[in-house]
């Protein structure tokens, strides 16, 4: 389909992911290139910022002996409302009619009310207040992100899309390093820190959607809800596709033994390695992943394409992150510490530079791709939710020192999922 032929409203309505969408209202696809970068910039501010950071120093101010388990209170239920929200706004924001098109008010609505969250946040004195706050900044912002996100099919030719998500992706890894080093910055002045990425976030969405016009959505066709539609959409059967299955479950144990050290990282330098100021080496270790991921990135997904192979990298990956973590366990010093995040951004870059390809390889069927895509994608915001609550029980249990065995176990069973896979090589 040329898009110079299709009007936006036959576009939502026959086209697919191979068909280049309608021309953009008001300027060129690089001008919209030019402001993506800002915008995912400024939402992984926040979660560069908050959750390894900022939420953590506040759970510690107001209680210093429960703040493992607050944490992984308040970090499980605002990770699981993320996760929840996400296909709830993929399909609210497809259906939705508006004379600025179907994305642009939910990233102004998730914008304005994330602002009002994290100022909430700012104000939270207890608990119970900030288990309420920070599950409805992470909505909230999610509710933005979701959209944003679905510009890249929405009004991307196909030749220009690598280079789009590329820009998204850097955007987005800046963001989290800018975060982790201005949260530094700010780990005094909670409030102010929530204030300053919540106001900078809304400016720049809003100035993302005033710049960069969507088509108007009034006319579009509206197929009738069916909940049980919805529903089927979180499932895939695996006896039917066992390799989808142990796609889906090689990536949910990777996710979960990472997360099981990074949501921890704050209190296992000032516990574990006893650091007099954790915070200070945030930015250096957000760094020096930042560094490892982008040399694997670069190098493992060109590598993959051009060895036709994808379980080798995907295994290794998982294999590199497995033993990585068996460093600060066996030597716990900042120094192994540094070594341990190099090694881990190197096997995240390849594995995050190869897993969409062999994903994309074990996918069951064409006619359900974006479902089964959002199947996978469970896979990667669940462990979000679950691996805060499991750490915590083994924190509590074993001490900080049991975080690292249990990391390494999830870590190779990953690898061994991901062998089991018959149809890829």
């Amino acid at each position: 389909m040329s898009s110079e032929d299709v009007s936006p409203s036959t576009f939502i309505t026959v086209a697919d992911g191979t068909d280049d969408p309608p021309p953009l209202v008001r300027g060129s696809v690089n001008r919209l290139l030019v402001w993506v970068f800002p915008a995912n910039l400024v939402l992984f501010l926040l979660w560069g910022s908050i959750p390894g950071l900022l939420l953590p120093h506040q759970l510690e101010l107001l209680d210093p002996a429960r703040k493992v388990a607050d944490l992984g209170i308040v970090t499980s239920v605002g990770a699981f409302g993320a996760m929840v929200v996400a296909p709830i706004i993929g399909q609210i924001s497809d259906r939705t009619r508006s004379r600025y098109g179907r994305r642009a008010p939910w990233i102004v609505v998730g914008a304005l009310a994330g602002t009002l969250a994290a100022i909430g946040l700012a104000c939270a004195h207890d608990l119970l207040a900030v288990a309420i706050a920070w599950p409805l900044v992470q909505i909230f912002y999610n509710i933005a992100q979701g959209p944003l996100t679905t510009i890249l099919p929405d009004r991307i030719p196909r030749r220009r899309r690598g280079v789009f998500a590329a820009v998204a992706g850097i955007g987005g890894m800046s963001g989290s390093l800018l975060g982790s080093v201005v949260g530094a910055v700010m780990y005094d002045n909670l409030a102010v820190g929530y204030v300053v990425f919540a106001v900078t976030a809304l400016t720049v969405l809003i100035l993302f959607v005033v710049f960069n016009p969507d088509h108007s959505s009034t006319d579009m066709r509206i197929q009738p809800f069916r909940i049980a539609d919805f529903l089927n959409a979180f499932w895939v059967n695996p006896v039917a596709h066992p390799d989808f299955f142990w796609a889906f479950l090689g990536r949910l144990l990777l996710f979960t033994g990472y997360f099981l050290i990074q949501g921890y990282q704050l209190y296992l330098l000032s516990d574990y390695l006893h650091l007099p100021n954790p915070q200070k080496a945030v930015p250096v270790i957000g760094f020096i992943a930042l560094v490892g991921i982008i040399i694997s990135t670069v190098i493992s997904g060109p590598a993959s394409d051009r060895v036709g192979r994808r379980k080798p990298f995907v295994f290794c990956s998982s294999i590199v992150m497995g033993l990585a973590a068996i460093l600060p366990w066996a030597w716990p010093t900042l120094t192994s510490w540094f070594i341990m995040t190099g090694i881990l951004g190197l096997g995240f870059g390849m594995y995050a530079a190869v897993d969409q390809a062999l994903m994309a390889d074990v996918l069951p069927s064409a006619q359900s791709f974006g479902k089964d895509l959002g199947v996978i994608n469970i896979a990667a915001t669940l462990p979000q939710t679950i691996a805060p609550a499991i750490a915590g029980a083994i924190v509590l249990t074993f001490g900080f020192a049991g975080l690292f065995p249990f990391s390494i176990a999830l870590s190779l069973l990953g690898a061994a999922s991901v062998w089991a896979i018959r149809s890829v090589r």
